[in-house]
């Protein structure tokens, strides 16, 4: 009998696409979870797909690997969504691509199915998978089957499972160690502000604490290595700085945007540990780099981004950019320091021992390394 490798989230319609893959397609369905960080309990999510009727469920803590090798690259290159949101969901779907090929290679699968909605998600899974195998054959469930939502519900809850997350109807969200994207008619409407009930990471500036924390980044060579003193992997940092900025307010956005098809639509993100170090790599970037190279910079940045908005991680055109950015972030050692407070993230310290290599700026300098002393150290 042949194999379906299945992109499984454990979301309503990954759950669904089990049994109507094994039917249509009279097939058997392998699952593939790859937890970036999202919060649940990964044994949950293989048994949903077991019940489900998987033949197997596979499991990766692809955490450390999203983080070293997909967002600080993007973070180096300077790729950012909307030139200011800190781009996260396009860059999990080469890794999803990579381990889902693996996976359809291991148990001798002929094809490989997700459950995408989006058009844009779709495409861009699809260029990813095929950049690493073209011949594979790819099934994109929600675009060929006739279930309806409440079709989807009664075919899980036949099998006595409850409907997965989200527990309200209203919104879909996506979480990774960069953050959490908020999408849905809860907070489609543009004119009416987005409830507290979508956020999740982040409190309502008015509730933070009335003292700002203050926070130092150490960074050698552009990698962030440590945090008030202390050294950590980017899984650590990362979720030591959602706790920290997320109590602060720090991270939330509310986005106005346009469809490649005209709609307006509206996205809503918290990403309380991307935005300060965001912050932080560009404080330091713009302090011991000369102004034409951070020229160059923003321009590859965001052909950067669009790249991989577009499905192209794997074009020849990423692989330049990043050496560029490697070979910008020798200068990059040095110490930035932040201040959270009430929603807001200000740089209030700056300091590096290669600010004395640069010719550009050196008046800047003083007044910098005098706001790096004064500023108090502590969370």
């Amino acid at each position: 009998m042949q194999r379906v490798a299945l992109a499984f989230s454990g979301s309503l319609e990954t759950s669904a696409a089990i049994p109507w893959l094994a039917e249509k397609y009279r097939t058997e369905v392998v699952a593939a979870t790859l937890d970036f960080g999202q919060g649940v309990q990964m044994d949950d999510v293989r048994e949903r797909a077991l019940v489900m009727g998987a033949v197997r469920a596979h499991v990766f803590d692809v955490r450390e690997e999203f983080a070293t090798d997909y967002l600080l690259p993007a973070l180096q290159a300077g790729a950012m969504d909307d030139g200011r949101l800190p781009l996260a969901t396009p860059l999990s779907r080469p890794l999803i691509a990579k381990y889902l090929v693996t996976v359809a290679r291991i148990e001798g699968a002929s094809a490989i199915a997700h459950g995408a909605t989006d058009e844009r998600d779709q495409t861009r899974l699809e260029a990813a998978v095929r950049a690493i195998d073209p011949s594979i054959r790819v099934i994109a469930a929600t675009k060929v089957w006739k279930m309806s939502p409440a079709d989807q519900i009664e075919c899980v809850r036949q099998r006595g499972l409850g409907v997965p997350a989200p527990a309200d109807p209203s919104f879909e969200t996506e979480t990774t160690l960069w953050g959490r994207w908020v999408y849905g008619p809860a907070v489609d409407d543009t004119w009416q502000q987005p409830s507290e009930d979508v956020y999740l990471l982040t409190k309502p500036a008015a509730e933070a604490p009335e003292t700002p924390a203050y926070v130092e980044f150490e960074f050698l060579r552009g990698l962030p290595a440590a945090i008030n003193g202390i050294e950590m992997s980017p899984v650590e940092l990362l979720q030591c700085l959602e706790t920290i900025a997320g109590a602060h307010g720090v991270g939330r956005f509310d986005l106005f945007e346009s469809t490649s098809g005209g709609v307006r639509t509206r996205r809503v993100c918290e990403a309380p540990a991307a935005v300060p170090l965001q912050v932080a790599y560009q404080a330091l970037h713009a302090f011991v780099t000369p102004v034409d190279l951070i020229s160059i910079q923003r321009d590859l940045g965001k052909k950067y981004a669009d790249l991989i908005d577009a499905g192209g991680w794997s074009s020849p055109v990423r692989e330049p950019i990043d050496a560029f950015a490697a070979r910008v972030r020798e200068r990059m050692t040095g110490a930035v320091r932040l201040r959270l407070f009430k929603g807001a993230c200000e740089v209030v310290g700056v300091k590096s021992p290669n600010l004395t290599d640069r010719a550009d700026a050196p008046a800047a300098s003083a007044k910098s390394r005098r706001g790096a002393d004064a500023s108090p150290k502590g969370i």
